[in-house]
């Protein structure tokens, strides 16, 4: 814990002094995010270093897999922050990123193997569709375990499947039906810094530069 606490220590002294400004008014006109970003609880990622945002710009919800379970009448924390995002936040975008050497997608591509931990086990059945159509596209029975040859594979399509869960939340139904929303999905290569890129239509990834190439011609033309 001494480089935790020594963190809190330099955000007191240093770094909250600086941008208490960004702070005050956080407090006094409230958050509005334009993203709500789903990722991964892995700790190798941090959303806002990869997006290079402040306080106040991200809506960030994060589990193992960056797992969204399709809408039901249950009631659960990722649906709930789905709903409030979209309804009460009113986010422009929503971003699904995945990770490279996803250990829930290892564990997704191996079911047996997480005997004795029951819970996660359940969880990632949110991935079984992501797991088949890997099966699937290469020949391979629905009870097998997917090689590791398979994971980068495995991992782009979760992130696919999981913006089709998120599609069936119907506040994000009824705001893609108006055009008030856009779903963005990413893979996020931790060994070198790349993301690669999907819609909520598409069948497959694209790289970053070519994905955002409109918009980054804008922004490198207007400069922050």
């Amino acid at each position: 814990m001494d480089h935790i606490v020594r963190g809190v220590l330099e955000f007191r002294e240093n770094v909250y002094p600086e941008r208490k400004d960004l702070f005050g008014t956080l407090i006094e006109d409230g958050q509005h995010p334009e993203v709500l970003f789903f990722t991964c609880s892995d700790s190798r990622i941090d959303p806002n270093l990869l997006t290079g945002s402040s306080p106040g710009d991200l809506f960030i919800c994060r589990n193992a897999g960056n797992i969204i379970p399709p809408h039901s009448n249950e009631t659960g924390g990722m649906t709930a922050s789905i709903e409030y995002a979209v309804a009460v936040l009113k986010v422009r975008h929503i971003i699904v990123c995945g990770h490279t050497d996803c250990g829930a997608i290892k564990g997704a591509m191996d079911i047996p193997a997480l005997k004795g931990l029951p819970h996660v086990k359940e969880w990632l059945g949110h991935c079984r569709s992501a797991m088949e159509i890997v099966r699937e596209r290469h020949g391979l029975s629905v009870d097998s375990c997917l090689d590791a040859k398979y994971l980068n594979e495995a991992i782009e399509e979760n992130v696919l499947q999981q913006v089709q869960h998120l599609r069936t939340h119907p506040a994000v139904a009824a705001k893609l039906a108006t055009h008030k929303i856009e779903i963005h999905g990413w893979v996020y290569d931790i060994k070198n810094g790349n993301v690669r890129c999907c819609g909520s239509n598409s069948v497959g990834f694209t790289d970053f530069n070519d994905y955002y190439a409109d918009v980054i011609s804008r922004v490198t033309d207007n400069p922050a």
